[in-house]
């Protein structure tokens, strides 16, 4: 009996290994989520506090993830996400500690906060870059697809779950300590991975030549490096110029907006717009793993921009709907279509950038999102106070089609799909992709 596509990536060792530790290394995140929110509240803090800790989180990724995405490319990488999940590990059992000793002050559990950050600022462009080295080009999609089904699950529900059982049946500090376990356990799990493939970054990249042969590179040079390949690579500057246009007109009347849409339109309450949110991470979770148990489409681009520019459409109308199942409908196609534009996104990014431009360009990619997303939050409120609640679904969800539309004809993105079809070898892609 042949192996589900899906299940494909388990073959090879190297990524049982890694995908073991980014499962564990996720749920402890989803655990960490609620276990400082009821750290901080255990501490004396009110929202005031619990905003600032949990900005540090934001700041530490945010403002790091750049330096992530060229360390990526210039550091092994194996010891690179090693490093990251023993850092973290190290703050969280000292937070761990303080609690338990009853010497915590909030000051340690935004330090906490910032290092984990940090370490996802770090980790993250890494393990992007590691994939395409320990995965044939075949499998990239499949293993995009269980990172994009497993996210949700771990992170946005099993974790703050068990954290929050963890904080009713015991204290946070308890729960603080089973966060620092997890990331014990991931550490361990990572120093499993082969040495003798994954000893240094490809194309020289570890000792930071640059490829005129002038020595060691300077970060600005790195970074310039990748920035370059971007702007002059069509189809990846036109969806990050959509990405951004999405975070900042959804992220904000999603995030703030949606829980009065629940209040003044369905009469509901803090419940349901967690029931929402669940469903939209429900519809993110099958989209990814459908996506996983499929080839890449030959309109790979095509289908990328289709799904996320028609998934935001039902977006527009959640500013009138009175049914709660319209609204769970229309979160849940938003959630399913996004992942699957997020998962072959992913699969893209390893099969078309070179491989030593592939942190860089991963952590810009993260970096235009992250940065926006703040921004989007902070617009909503103020937005909402001079037009009506309405209005501004129905921009948001008709702004994203359209900049789908806008940026698959400016990028000639069906021309080049054509020109670049991924089901050539490995070394034909790497070889073209030079030359977009």
């Amino acid at each position: 009996m042949p192996t589900p596509k899906a299940l494909r990536p388990f073959a090879h060792r190297e990524y049982r290994v890694l995908i073991a530790a980014l499962a564990i290394s996720i749920f402890g995140s989803g655990m960490w989520a609620v276990a400082m929110v009821y750290q901080v509240i255990h501490l004396g803090g009110g929202p005031l506090e619990l905003s600032l800790v949990a900005a540090a989180g934001s700041v530490g990724l945010v403002a790091f993830v750049l330096a992530g995405g060229i360390a990526a490319d210039r550091i092994p990488q194996r010891r690179l996400i090693i490093a990251v999940e023993g850092a973290n590990l190290a703050v969280i059992a000292s937070v761990s500690g303080l609690a338990v000793a009853g010497l915590l002050q909030l000051w340690h559990v935004a330090a906490g906060s910032f290092v984990l950050g940090v370490g996802a600022a770090f980790f993250f462009p890494a393990y992007s870059a590691i994939l395409p080295r320990i995965l044939p080009a075949q499998d990239l999609l499949a293993a995009n697809g269980m990172e994009g089904t497993m996210r949700p699950v771990l992170q946005q529900a099993a974790g703050p779950a068990v954290a929050g059982m963890v904080v009713a049946a015991l204290s946070p500090s308890h729960a603080v300590t089973a966060v620092a376990l997890c990331h014990l356990l991931a550490f361990i799990v990572l120093n499993f991975l082969g040495q003798h493939a994954l000893a240094a970054p490809v194309d020289g990249a570890g000792n930071g030549a640059t490829r005129g042969g002038r020595g060691r590179s300077t970060l600005l040079h790195d970074l310039r490096e990748g920035v370059s390949y971007t702007l002059r690579t069509p189809w990846l500057l036109w969806t990050l110029i959509w990405a951004c246009i999405s975070v900042l007109f959804l992220i904000g009347p999603i995030e703030v907006l949606l829980p009065f849409v629940v209040r003044d339109q369905l009469g509901g309450d803090s419940s349901m717009f967690g029931f929402l949110l669940a469903v939209m991470g429900v519809g993110a979770a099958l989209g990814s793993l459908v996506t996983a148990s499929r080839r890449l489409p030959r309109r790979y681009l095509t289908v990328m921009m289709v799904s996320w520019g028609a998934g935001s459409f039902p977006l527009a109308a959640v500013g009138i709907m009175d049914s709660f199942w319209a609204i769970a409908a229309a979160l849940f196609i938003f959630g399913a279509t996004g992942s699957v534009g997020m998962v072959i996104w992913g699969t893209l990014l390893q099969r078309r950038v070179p491989p030593h431009l592939l942190g860089r360009v991963s952590s810009l990619d993260f970096f235009v999102s992250l940065a926006l997303m703040p921004v989007s939050m902070a617009l909503a409120g103020p937005a909402a106070e001079v037009l009506p609640l309405w209005l501004i679904f129905l921009v948001a969800g008709g702004v994203c089609p359209v900049m789908a539309v806008i940026a698959l004809a400016v990028a000639r993105m069906r021309d080049d799909e054509t020109a670049h079809p991924l089901d050539r070898s490995p070394e034909v892609e790497r070889a073209a992709a030079g030359g977009d």
